[in-house]
C-alpha cells in the first residue's frame, strides 16, 4: 500500500489533545485541502467557521452534549451546508427564487461532508488528530444563533483538531461483504452477526471488560434517540421546501 492508503486506513477518532497549537500554516493547508474537494456543479455549497473564542467554544461544547474536547481542542471548526452564497451569486443575474429544496439540501450537505473529509485527511497527514462532532445537531437552532448563520445555512457537524495525546484502539469496521455489492444490492445478515462479535471483543478490550455490547445493540439504542427536531429546524432555515 502507498502512504495515502495507509493514512486513510489508519484513521481513528482522537478526543484528547496536547496543548500544542495548530499553526497558521497548518490551518491554511487544511482549509485549502477542503476547498480542493469535489463539489456539485462547482457550487462549493459549504462554509467553515473557525471558533477561536473560548467562551463560545464552551457554549458549543455544552450544546453538543457536554463534550469537553470541544472546549479543550486547539482547533475547532464548524462545517456548514451553505446555499446562502449560491443565492447571492444567482441573484446578481436573475430574480429566480433559490430554495433549499431536497436536491439543494443534498448538494450542500454532501459538499460540506466532502470538504470536511478532505480537511480531516490533510490534518492527519500533518500528524494531527481529528474527531467529528455530530452533537452540534442536538441543538442546531441554538448553534446557528451563536454562529450567526443566515437563512439557507445550517451546521452539519463540528471537528476537533490537534496533536493527539492518546493512542486509542482502531474501531473495527463492518466486513467488506456487508457494504460492498456487485451489480445489485444483496442482504447479508451473517456479516452483521460476525461484526457483532468483533465489536463485543473490541469493547471488552477497550473498556477492560466493563462494557459488553454489540454493534446491533448500539444501533438499536441509537434508534431510540432520533433527532426528529432536525426536520423543523431545516425548514426554519429555508431547507426542505418544495
Amino acid at each position: 500500500m502507498n502512504e495515502v492508503i495507509q493514512l486513510l486506513q489508519n484513521h481513528r477518532s482522537i478526543r484528547k489533545f496536547t496543548d500544542q497549537p495548530v499553526t497558521e500554516a497548518q490551518l491554511q493547508a487544511i482549509i485549502a485541502s477542503a476547498q480542493a474537494a469535489s463539489t456539485s456543479s462547482n457550487m462549493q455549497a459549504f462554509s467553515v467557521i473557525h471558533v477561536t473564542d473560548g467562551d463560545l467554544k464552551n457554549q458549543l461544547a455544552a450544546l453538543a452534549g457536554n463534550q469537553a474536547y470541544v472546549s479543550e481542542c486547539p482547533l475547532f471548526l464548524v462545517w456548514c451546508a451553505d446555499l446562502h452564497r449560491y443565492a447571492q451569486a444567482a441573484h446578481r443575474h436573475a430574480d429566480t427564487p433559490i430554495t433549499g429544496n431536497a436536491e439543494n439540501l443534498i448538494i450542500a450537505t454532501v459538499d460540506a461532508a466532502l470538504a470536511a473529509q478532505n480537511a480531516a485527511i490533510a490534518a492527519e497527514s500533518l500528524g494531527l488528530g481529528v474527531v467529528y462532532i455530530g452533537g452540534l445537531r442536538n441543538k442546531p437552532a441554538e448553534v446557528s444563533r451563536l454562529l450567526g448563520l443566515p437563512q439557507l445555512v445550517y451546521p452539519v457537524f463540528g471537528m476537533c483538531i490537534g496533536m493527539p495525546d492518546q493512542e486509542p484502539l482502531q474501531r473495527p469496521r463492518l466486513p467488506l461483504e456487508a457494504v460492498y455489492h456487485e451489480n445489485r444490492y444483496t442482504d447479508n445478515e451473517e456479516s452483521v452477526s460476525r461484526y457483532d462479535e468483533t465489536i463485543r471483543g473490541y469493547m471488552n478490550v477497550r473498556t477492560g471488560g466493563k462494557v459488553d455490547t454489540t454493534w446491533s445493540k448500539e444501533m438499536a439504542a441509537k434508534a431510540l434517540r432520533p433527532r426528529e427536531h432536525m426536520k423543523a429546524f431545516l425548514h426554519s432555515q429555508g431547507f426542505g421546501e418544495d
